[in-house]
């Protein structure tokens, strides 16, 4: 039996396709979480960023791998329908956090979330991943853009640096640049969402999202979870998060001290 917030249709999608939306997934926590998105920004943690230029209207802000000390967020997380969720989207038998990540553009943020694929920034690779991404506030323009299928490209996409623009890896034959969705035609899909509403998507599928050229936030919150498959990978360079010192090796799965098992059937 699935989550009666989702139908088969949903896992189907989210199989072929890489994403899908559920429609009030954290419509019950989202006054929690604008609590510890406020928290979170009055205490920013080690990995904080602002992803502006000087001179650069307005301000993006993010952050991530906070849950062990934003009590709203551990909340969420651990009592919200998304472990179960996810793990219906992933076809997975268990649910393990990776982490949170929180994204902010106040009004008048011209500058997008540039397109890239969350997967090459992590140590984690397998089939069974989703993230899950939920304004806080409604968004039309300002809402997260995705490239159908994409998931299933044969080379994953190099990784970049929102803010210097500067690769994380090597560019070489191992990775593809980051391609132009717009340009070349692709399926994009985005949706108009309400407050609590979430998309949710594998860690391979490109995405990125418009400016905040409205006159209110657009906060946003997002969370990465791990099915059965997925496993401990080494890059050839600094991973986003970094985790340092986690003491893992290839082919292990994730040390469950630091990444808890959410969901088990």
């Amino acid at each position: 039996m699935t989550h009666p917030l989702i139908t088969q249709d949903h896992i189907d999608t989210f199989q072929k396709d890489g994403v899908v939306m559920i429609k009030g997934l954290f419509a019950d926590e989202v006054d929690t979480l604008r609590e510890g998105v406020a928290r979170n920004m009055s205490e920013p943690g080690p990995y904080a960023a602002e992803n502006l230029h000087k001179g650069e209207a307005g301000r993006f802000f993010d952050d991530y791998c906070n849950w062990s000390r934003i009590p709203e967020f551990e909340n969420v997380i651990r009592n919200s329908a998304a472990a179960e969720v996810g793990a219906d989207l992933m076809r997975s038998n268990s649910v393990q956090l990776f982490h949170d990540h929180v994204l902010v553009k106040e009004p008048g943020t011209s500058k997008p979330t540039p397109w890239h694929t969350d997967g090459p920034y992590y140590f984690v690779e397998g089939q069974q991943t989703v993230s899950f991404w939920s304004p806080l506030d409604a968004v039309t323009n300002a809402s997260l853009r995705c490239v159908a299928g994409s998931h299933l490209w044969e080379k994953p996409v190099l990784p970049t640096r929102w803010l210097s623009e500067t690769n994380f890896y090597p560019d070489d034959e191992t990775y593809m640049t980051v391609p132009d969705p717009d340009a070349e035609g692709m399926k994009v899909v985005e949706w108009e969402l309400e407050p609590g509403d979430a998309v949710a998507f594998n860690y391979n599928i490109l995405h990125g999202a418009r400016g905040n050229e409205a006159t209110t936030r657009r906060r946003a919150f997002s969370l990465r979870l791990l099915g059965d498959d997925t496993r401990y990978v080494e890059r050839p360079g600094p991973t986003s998060p970094p985790f340092p010192g986690h003491d893992m090796t290839p082919g292990q799965k994730l040390r469950s001290d630091w990444f808890p098992t959410l969901f088990e059937r």
